[in-house]
């Protein structure tokens, strides 16, 4: 009996096991979504056929958000006995700069591959303040892509970063691993699972799993260098908006349907990603390497040392959240 409550009980902690955490973490947004997006795809079905096949109602990332605080916020102060500060989200005005600083070097980076797809003649621009949305003009259907980018990308940082990689890296802490192999451990499965997320999409190939692999190795090293995701959040929504919505590249495979500028692309798919978008491609891959040389510095300058931080890899827990 005490063999089979250690499996689940971690005794010294008073505390559900790390591993068991996760699990719940994730059926419960599974269970929360799942509903959701049943009805959203039966009134998408009822829409018409000249409408966009991403993003014709802001409903879904609304409740993707919701569904991601919700099971984070429940497994968090009942079972991990922490806030949402400790898993990153301060809020302080510090956090808003670091976020601040995620938005423009992510649309650096989109405004870069463009510049030189466009130098390298790959891609040729067709037009401008186009919107595919039915029964939308162009700047309101722009303020809804920008809407929708930052609820998903507020959604994917929380989970796939602030919870899983914290829990992770306390679970994988062995007494042989230590707590920085422990974080750099939790970094790469939540990166794996992160590309390997992403392979249903449409055009999706090999190489845009590998850049997805990689864009989350970024994502998660600037949650573990900062401890906040105010970073990784405010480059995740700058990164998905200039790609599609400013420069008309597809994001992921998919095309939401309101772009500034309008492309048509001819360039080889090894070096741009096709159908797939950038993440696909070596400028992709290259722009989330300087990205990664970037934000060493950034965190350099901002708190004066580059360092994994052990204490995201050790239990602080908080005995009343109330």
């Amino acid at each position: 009996m005490q063999f089979i409550l250690k499996i689940f009980w971690n005794k010294g902690e008073a505390r559900v096991r790390a591993g068991w955490r996760l699990l719940i973490q994730l059926a419960l947004l599974i269970g929360l979504t799942v509903p959701f997006a049943m009805i959203d795809s039966l009134f998408n079905d009822s829409l018409p056929e000249s409408t966009i096949a991403y993003g014709d109602t802001i409903l879904f990332p609304i409740w993707i958000l919701l569904a991601s605080l919700i099971s984070v916020w429940l497994v968090g102060r009942f079972l991990d006995r922490r806030s949402f500060a400790d898993f990153g989200l301060r809020l302080s005005a510090s956090w808003w700069v670091d976020l601040g600083f995620g938005v423009v070097l992510a649309a650096c980076m989109i405004a870069g591959i463009f510049l030189l797809e466009l130098a390298a003649g790959w891609v040729t621009v067709t037009g401008t303040c186009s919107a595919n949305l039915y029964g939308w003009t162009f700047p309101a259907a722009i303020i809804l892509a920008l809407v929708t980018f930052i609820l998903m990308a507020a959604s994917e940082e929380l989970t796939a970063r602030g919870y899983q990689i914290k829990n992770l890296a306390e679970g994988l802490n062995l007494r042989w691993l230590g707590p920085k192999w422990a974080l750099v451990l939790a970094i790469l499965l939540t990166s794996v699972l992160f590309g390997l997320g992403h392979a249903v999409n449409p055009e999706a190939t090999a190489m845009s799993v590998f850049g997805l692999l990689l864009g989350g190795i970024f994502y998660g090293m600037t949650y573990v260098l900062t401890g906040e995701l105010a970073l990784p959040i405010g480059f995740h929504i700058a990164w998905n908006f200039f790609e599609n919505s400013v420069f008309g590249f597809p994001v992921s495979g998919e095309q939401f349907g309101v772009s500034f500028i309008s492309i048509q692309q001819n360039g080889l798919e090894f070096w741009t990603g096709g159908a797939f978008g950038p993440e696909a491609g070596l400028f992709g891959i290259g722009a989330h390497l300087v990205s990664i040389l970037a934000v060493v510095a950034w965190v350099r300058l901002r708190r004066g040392e580059v360092r994994l931080p052990d204490e995201l890899s050790l239990p602080k827990l908080r005995g009343n959240l109330d």
